[in-house]
C-alpha cells in the first residue's frame, strides 16, 4: 500500500480528494489535515509515502511545509495539488523536489493517470537493478519512450503502460491480470485494461486456462 496524507484548508474538499485517491489502488489515506502545522504534526504521526499538498493554507504557504519536513528528517513524496497558476509557484515547486503539480479544479480522470505514474516510478525505484544509463533514465522519468506509431486510450499513461510492458517481457510463461497487478503495485482492473490494449495492438497473446468451475482465465504473454 502506498500511503497518502491529503492536506487542503478546505475540509469539503479535502473529503473529495480522499475520495477520488482511495479510488485508485493501491493508494490509501491515512489521514488528513486542513493548516500547515497540522500537516507537519500529521507528517510525524502518520508516516505517510505521499502528501497532497495545498498551497493557500491558513497559516502558511503550501511550499513552506516542506522543508520543515525535511529538517525533521521526513522523506515523504510531495505532489501540490492547487489553484495557483504563479509561475514562481510552480519553479519553487520543482526546486523542492515534488513529484507533480495538479491544478484545481480537477477531477478523478485527471488525478488518477498522475497516481498510476508515481506508482509506477516508485515500483521501478524498489525493483530496478542498474545496468546503465537506460535504467537511471528509467528510474529518473518512470518509464522508457513510447513505442513509435502506437496511442494510447485516454486515460491510460505511458509510464504505467510501460511499466506493464516490461512485466510482461521479464515474465517467463503467462500472467493473469491478477498477478501482473500483485507485481506492478496497480489494481487488477487498470492491470487488465493495460494489457488488453498490448493484446489490441498486437503486441500480446492471450491463452485461456480452463478451471473446475466458473469463467475460463484469461493468460497473457508476450507475443515474440
Amino acid at each position: 500500500m502506498i500511503d497518502v496524507l491529503v492536506v487542503d484548508d478546505d475540509f469539503m474538499v479535502a473529503g473529495i480528494h480522499r475520495t477520488f485517491v482511495e479510488r485508485v489502488e493501491p493508494f490509501r489515506v491515512v489521514g488528513t489535515a486542513n493548516t500547515g502545522e497540522q500537516a507537519i504534526a500529521a507528517v510525524a504521526a502518520l508516516r505517510p509515502d505521499l502528501i497532497l499538498l495545498d498551497l493557500y493554507l491558513p497559516d502558511m504557504f503550501g511550499l513552506d511545509v516542506i522543508p520543515r519536513l525535511r529538517a525533521d528528517g521526513h522523506d515523504c513524496d510531495v505532489m501540490v495539488i492547487s489553484a495557483s497558476r504563479e509561475v514562481e509557484s510552480v519553479r519553487r515547486s520543482v526546486r523542492q523536489g515534488v513529484v507533480d503539480y495538479l491544478l484545481k479544479p480537477f477531477d478523478f480522470e485527471d488525478l488518477r493517470p498522475r497516481l498510476e505514474r508515481y506508482a509506477a516510478q516508485r515500483t521501478s525505484l524498489l525493483t530496478t537493478v542498474l545496468r546503465g544509463q537506460t535504467d537511471v533514465d528509467r528510474v529518473l522519468t518512470g518509464a522508457g519512450p513510447p513505442a513509435p506509431g502506437v496511442a494510447l486510450p485516454k486515460g491510460m499513461s505511458v509510464e504505467t503502460a510501460e511499466l506493464i510492458r516490461r512485466t510482461l517481457c521479464d515474465t517467463e510463461g503467462t500472467l493473469s491480470a491478477s498477478e501482473c497487478a500483485a507485481r506492478t503495485g496497480i489494481s487488477r482492473v487498470s492491470a487488465r485494461r493495460y494489457l488488453e490494449h498490448l493484446l489490441d495492438t498486437g503486441r500480446a497473446e492471450v491463452t485461456l486456462r480452463y478451471g473446475a468451475a466458473g469463467r475460463p482465465e484469461r493468460r497473457y504473454g508476450w507475443f515474440a
